[in-house]
C-alpha cells in the first residue's frame, strides 16, 4: 500500500515562501546559468528563513502527537530543477524541518498538483502561481514581505497562533457581496434573515477543518495526560458585527469546528488584535488589512473573492479576477522572488 495522505494535515510550500531568496532572485536575474552555478557555490550554505518559516516549523512539530505516523506531512512544490533545488534541501535539513518529500518542476508552476497530493493549503512568494492556482480552484495564499517574522517565544515554545478572516478566506464570498453591493444595514438585515444558513465553503475551509482535527487530537491527550497543554490556537478576526456574527457561528459549527478566539470587530483596525494577539500567520482576502501589520505578522493574501475582482469596463461581463489589484486598494507590489526559485 502507498503512504496514504487522507489522514493527514498536507500543506504545499513554495522555497519562495519557506525561504528569503532575495539573494537569489538577484543572481537569478543575470542569468540561468550564472544561477545554477551560484547555487551550486553556496550549496553549503542555508538559505535564510522566510515568512513562512515560524509556522511551517511549529507545524511541523505537531507530529510528536501521533507516534509512528506523520500527523503533518509539507510537500516543497519548487520550480528549481532537482539540482538546484540541492541547496533548499540542503537548508531544510539545516534547520532539522521535518520535510522529506518535495516535486521540483524546473520552471512550470507547480500548482497542478496540489489535488494530487490532497493539500489544503499551498504558500508561495510567486504572485502569478498564486493567481494561477486559485483561478483553478485550488487553496492557495501569496505571503507577503521577504523576512520570516516571530514573536520572540521561547525557544521551547512550540505553541502555534493561526488567524483567519472570515469572508472570502474560510467561507466563500456571498455575503461580502451583499455588503458591497448595498450598504451596512442591507447586508445586517441580509445576515439576520439567513442566520440558520450556512455560508458555503471558502478557499481555505478544508485548510480550518484540518486542523481542528489536528486541535481534537490534542483535546483528547490533554484528557489523558493533566500535563500536556494544548499548543494550536485558532482565531477569526473578522468585520462583521453583531447581528451578522450568528451566522458566522452557526456556519462554523455546522463544519463542526471549534475556535478558540473570535474578534467581531466591525470595521475597527484588525492590526490592534494582530499586534496582541501575535499569530504565527494571518490569512486575510485584503491587502488593506494585511499591509499595515505585515511586518509584524506573517501575511497572506487570500486572493479570492469581490474583494479581488476589478471592476468591469463598460459594455462587459462578469468581474475577472486580479491577484493584487483590488477595487479601492492600491497594486500589490511585484514580490520580490517572482521571477526565481518559487
Amino acid at each position: 500500500m502507498g503512504y496514504d495522505l487522507s489522514e493527514r494535515l498536507v500543506i504545499g510550500v513554495a522555497s519562495s515562501a519557506l525561504f528569503d531568496l532575495t539573494e537569489s532572485h538577484a543572481v537569478f536575474e543575470q542569468g540561468i546559468e550564472e544561477y545554477r552555478a551560484f547555487q551550486d557555490t553556496h550549496v553549503g550554505d542555508p538559505l535564510p528563513p522566510g515568512v513562512a518559516f515560524p509556522f511551517i516549523k511549529r507545524l511541523l512539530g505537531l507530529n510528536d502527537l501521533r507516534s509512528g505516523s506523520k500527523l503533518v506531512e509539507v510537500f516543497i512544490l519548487s520550480k528549481n530543477d532537482p539540482t538546484t533545488g540541492l541547496r533548499l534541501m540542503r537548508s531544510i535539513e539545516h534547520y532539522d524541518l521535518a520535510i522529506e518529500r518535495a516535486a521540483f518542476t524546473r520552471g512550470r508552476a507547480p500548482f497542478e498538483y496540489i489535488p494530487a497530493l490532497d493539500i489544503s493549503l499551498f504558500l508561495s512568494g510567486n504572485e502569478n502561481d498564486v493567481k494561477e492556482a486559485m483561478a483553478l480552484g485550488h487553496p492557495a495564499g501569496l505571503v507577503l514581505g521577504s523576512a520570516a517574522v516571530d514573536h520572540g517565544d521561547a525557544d521551547d515554545d512550540d505553541s502555534l497562533r493561526v488567524a483567519f478572516d472570515f469572508d472570502g478566506v474560510i467561507a466563500d464570498d456571498g455575503s461580502e457581496r451583499i455588503y458591497k453591493s448595498g450598504d451596512l444595514t442591507s447586508f445586517l438585515e441580509h445576515e439576520v434573515a439567513n442566520r440558520f444558513t450556512p455560508l458555503r465553503r471558502g478557499p481555505l475551509r478544508d485548510f480550518l477543518t484540518a486542523l481542528s482535527r489536528v486541535q481534537e487530537i490534542e483535546r483528547v491527550r490533554a484528557d489523558s495526560d493533566g500535563g500536556y497543554s494544548p499548543r494550536v490556537r485558532v482565531s477569526v478576526v473578522t468585520a462583521r458585527q453583531a447581528p451578522a456574527h450568528e451566522r458566522a457561528i452557526k456556519t462554523l459549527r455546522s463544519w463542526n469546528v471549534e475556535i478558540d478566539d473570535a474578534f467581531f470587530l466591525g470595521g475597527v483596525d484588525k492590526g490592534r488584535v494582530l499586534r496582541v494577539l501575535k499569530p504565527h500567520i494571518m490569512f486575510d482576502d485584503q491587502l488593506g488589512h494585511l499591509d499595515p501589520v505585515a511586518k509584524e505578522v506573517a501575511s497572506v493574501l487570500i486572493p479570492y473573492g469581490v474583494s479581488n475582482e476589478s471592476p468591469p469596463t463598460p459594455g462587459e461581463g462578469t468581474p475577472v479576477l486580479n491577484v493584487g489589484v483590488a477595487v479601492d486598494r492600491p497594486s500589490l507590489p511585484t514580490s520580490a522572488t517572482e521571477a526565481a526559485l518559487g
